[in-house]
């Protein structure tokens, strides 16, 4: 048998077995490649996934303008005045205490004025003085002038009488003029009341040491015109326009809140305060039946025109930024886009928005700080 023919079969063998195993591990190197590539995709598909932010969405809310714009309001006393003493003395007696009505003029107390009326007597002799002081001037200078006439005194003499009768003639007059101060002086003993109102306050008492003017003396009573009352309300800016004279409105109170009193803008400080934003306005209500207190706090109903489009949305889903107030929300695209809004209304978990949205607008909830106009983000599914 010839060597070379059963070598050359078996060389084959082996050259396939070579050529099969180089095969499968060309396979195996191929496949390992492969699974490497598409987990490593897999993995970066995922981390961007994970990457892009979840967010949850609120649309907004028609704001029902049926309801009333509310607003704390301050009342106060249609008139209100501390009254003081205009002359020195003691009180002698008062008749008006604590709410007390009193009409314009009636006494309320009487001060003893010793010093005064001391000074009232004397003023009184010294006009006597000064009347007889006159008159015997006055006598004298026409005698005068009788003799001038005969050549029997100087024209000097004559001159001197005059200007001693005018001298005294001004000194009746101021001593006349001391005496009518004098006696408006004593007349300001009796206090009395400078308007129809109530005593709200009585501070002093029989005997106290009075001393007048409003700032070295005390306060002797304090009293309040309250037939009407003033009602003072800041109004948001975003409502200030809405503001009229005339216009009706209604207050409530904290221990009746289910009576509402009728009151009416009088008028409104044309003004925006700039620390606040907001318009001084006046409101007089009637309180014939004085169930409203002055000083009492209470809320003020105005009725907002039925024409003004407004939405309201969470709280949470406002940004403060450099230039004002933003919400973030959510375009067709899935991108955030930043609304500038005016806000009205603080319902408390709800705010009033005037302007900046619409009803198709997705609104994101509690967006972070960091968030700008353009980022991609995923809207969460509805729960």
């Amino acid at each position: 048998m010839n060597p070379t023919t059963t070598t050359n079969p078996q060389l084959r063998r082996l050259q396939r077995f070579a050529l099969y195993a180089l095969a499968a591990a060309v396979v195996v190197a191929a496949w390992g490649i492969f699974t490497r590539i598409h987990a490593r995709a897999a993995l970066e598909a995922e981390a961007l996934a994970q990457s892009v932010p979840v967010v949850a969405v609120v649309t907004p809310r028609h704001s029902d303008h049926a309801d009333e714009l509310v607003l704390p309001g301050d009342v106060q006393a249609y008139i209100d005045a501390p009254i003081y003493a205009r002359t020195n003395g003691y009180l002698k007696r008062w008749y008006a205490d604590i709410g007390t009505h009193v009409k314009a003029g009636q006494l309320l107390a009487v001060i003893e004025t010793p010093e005064v009326d001391a000074q009232y007597r004397q003023a009184k002799a010294d006009l006597a003085t000064a009347q007889a002081n006159n008159q015997l001037a006055q006598t004298t200078a026409a005698r005068y002038r009788e003799l001038i006439k005969t050549g029997l005194v100087a024209q000097q003499d004559a001159d001197n009488a005059q200007g001693d009768a005018d001298a005294k003639s001004a000194q009746l007059e101021s001593a006349r003029q001391n005496l009518q101060r004098l006696e408006e002086l004593q007349s300001f003993n009796r206090i009395t009341a400078p308007f129809d109102g109530i005593v709200t306050a009585r501070r002093t008492d029989v005997g106290a040491l009075v001393t007048a003017g409003s700032t070295s003396g005390q306060e002797l009573f304090h009293m309040s015109s309250t037939r009407r009352l003033r009602v003072y309300v800041q109004v948001p800016q975003a409502y200030a326009s809405l503001i009229r004279a005339g216009q009706a409105a209604g207050l409530t109170l904290v221990e009746r809140p289910a009576h509402r009193y009728p009151a009416k803008v009088v008028s409104t400080s044309k003004a925006i305060d700039p620390i606040t934003r907001t318009l001084l306005t006046e409101l007089d209500a009637d309180n014939a039946n004085e169930e409203l207190l002055p000083g009492a706090y209470s809320q003020v109903h105005l009725q907002l025109p039925a024409g003004l489009q407004s939405w309201r949305l969470p709280s949470n889903t406002l940004l403060f930024r450099g230039d004002g107030l933003h919400v973030a929300t959510v375009d067709a695209h899935d991108h955030v886009q930043l609304n500038a809004v005016d806000v009205g209304r603080d319902f408390g978990t709800e705010i009033e928005i005037l302007s900046g949205v619409s009803a198709q607008d997705r609104v994101i909830l509690n967006p972070p700080d960091s968030i700008l106009a353009g980022t991609l983000v995923k809207v969460r599914a509805a729960q």
